[in-house]
């Protein structure tokens, strides 16, 4: 067990945030060097002025007292961790202690994004949303640069943050770290923030974070992957060791931008845990060439009645290229080859050529954003069968947030990679 005699402990909420333009146009999707015009401008200056006069900003650090790597184990301040990958990067970089990082756009937003999609005004809602997700990133970046500061002045250099759901950490250790977090020293922790079962945070646009600390700054520079300026946007820093990854390079050697175009912070209707399985166990994509992709998505239930008759439809979703969005382009729902479950359903029985071409020919958000599901309000519905149009919303619902979460989870841990 490592003591660190160093100690740092930050906390603040703060009247305002500069946002990079570049930045903020990369999450709502925009290619690098675009220039917004028109309505998009006008939306985005608007959530812009809005987080200005009523956004609540606020961030935390704080050095651990105690800190020790065992295995894939690591230990801060006497609670443990399991991430192999962080624990190998902090051991690559021969780090001795962390730095605990919590930052938050605050409920403010949410609150109104949501209010928003209530009054049917979906741009304004994602505008905002897309702004506030913007400003975690900004604080991240900007408490990084903070404790740059700090630790060169203590001939130490800070790692890249690590957080859990990143890939190869469980999001079901959230809970733990934010209590960690909470054991604050001379300052109090600036915001109100719960997590749920499902390892979610609430307010949702709140980060919590791991800072790996070393003082093998020669170490460092020889290995390029754990520089952390090269993730790092705080264009005035005087510690920079690297360029940043997404500056703009010269003309001739531009690349494809990858930018973010679906929520990877996401508040879903079910826990994390089930999409997760579903994901695996029920749901299958392939991409096109033209970028396009088809999924499908197994469903299996029971009828209502007749002694409850399992029953199998097969969710045919076809999303338009990454690029784009990932658009609802084409849905169906049928019952999957060689069920027979579905004729025992009451309204099957009643009248199953209505029921059929009623299930066949609903096609929810057709034409939307794949985001478009977390805003969805659906009415909840329990039942197996497809006989009413609540659960037949409510399964709809199901299937478009497993594809969300898979596609999500996936390119979170494809730009993860590059960030390592």
């Amino acid at each position: 067990m490592r003591e660190v005699a160093e100690s740092i402990e930050l906390a603040a909420t703060l009247s305002g945030v500069s946002v990079l333009p570049q930045e903020y146009t990369r999450l709502l999707g925009y290619p690098r060097g675009w220039v917004m015009e028109g309505r998009a401008r006008e939306l985005a200056d608007w959530a812009r002025e809005w987080y200005a006069t009523n956004g609540r900003p606020w961030f935390y650090a704080r050095q651990a007292e105690s800190f020790e790597i065992a295995g894939d184990s690591i230990c801060i301040d006497g609670t443990p961790f399991s991430s192999v990958r962080l624990g190998n990067t902090l051991r690559l970089a021969e780090a001795h202690s962390a730095i605990l990082v919590a930052v938050g756009a605050g409920a403010e937003a949410e609150d109104e994004a949501r209010r928003r999609w209530k009054d049917e005004k979906p741009d304004e809602y994602f505008f905002l949303e897309m702004f506030a997700s913007a400003v975690v990133e900004h604080l991240t970046t900007a408490t990084g640069a903070r404790l740059c500061d700090w630790a060169e002045q203590h001939e130490m250099a800070v790692l890249p943050h690590y957080s859990p759901g990143y890939p190869g950490w469980d999001i079901a250790e959230q809970p733990r770290l934010l209590e960690l977090m909470k054991r604050t020293r001379k300052e109090r922790f600036p915001a109100g923030v719960d997590v749920l079962d499902s390892g979610m945070l609430v307010p949702r646009k709140t980060l919590l974070a791991v800072f790996g600390l070393t003082r093998q700054t020669e170490t460092l520079r020889r290995l390029t992957e754990l520089v952390p300026c090269e993730n790092c946007s705080f264009g005035p820093c005087q510690y920079r060791r690297a360029p940043y990854r997404r500056a703009p390079r010269p003309f001739g050697e531009q690349v494809a931008a990858r930018v973010a175009v679906l929520d990877q912070d996401a508040e879903y209707s079910v826990n994390r845990k089930a999409l997760k399985r579903w994901a695996k166990e029920r749901l299958s994509m392939c991409r096109c060439e033209d970028g396009s992709l088809d999924a499908v998505f197994r469903y299996e239930g029971t009828t209502c009645t007749n002694m409850g008759r399992p029953l199998a439809f097969d969710y045919n979703v076809k999303l338009g290229p990454r690029a784009e969005g990932y658009p609802i382009r084409e849905q169906r729902c049928v019952p999957a080859a060689g069920d027979t479950g579905h004729a025992y359903m009451c309204q099957y029985i009643e009248n199953p050529e209505r029921l059929i071409k009623a299930v066949d020919s609903e096609k929810p958000l057709g034409g939307d954003r794949l985001n478009a599901v977390l805003a969805w309000r659906r009415e909840p519905s329990a039942a197996g069968c497809f006989c009413e149009a609540a659960s037949r919303n409510h399964k709809w619902g199901l299937v478009l947030e497993t594809i969300h979460y898979a596609l999500a989870q996936e390119e979170l841990e494809q730009d993860t990679e590059r960030l390592l």
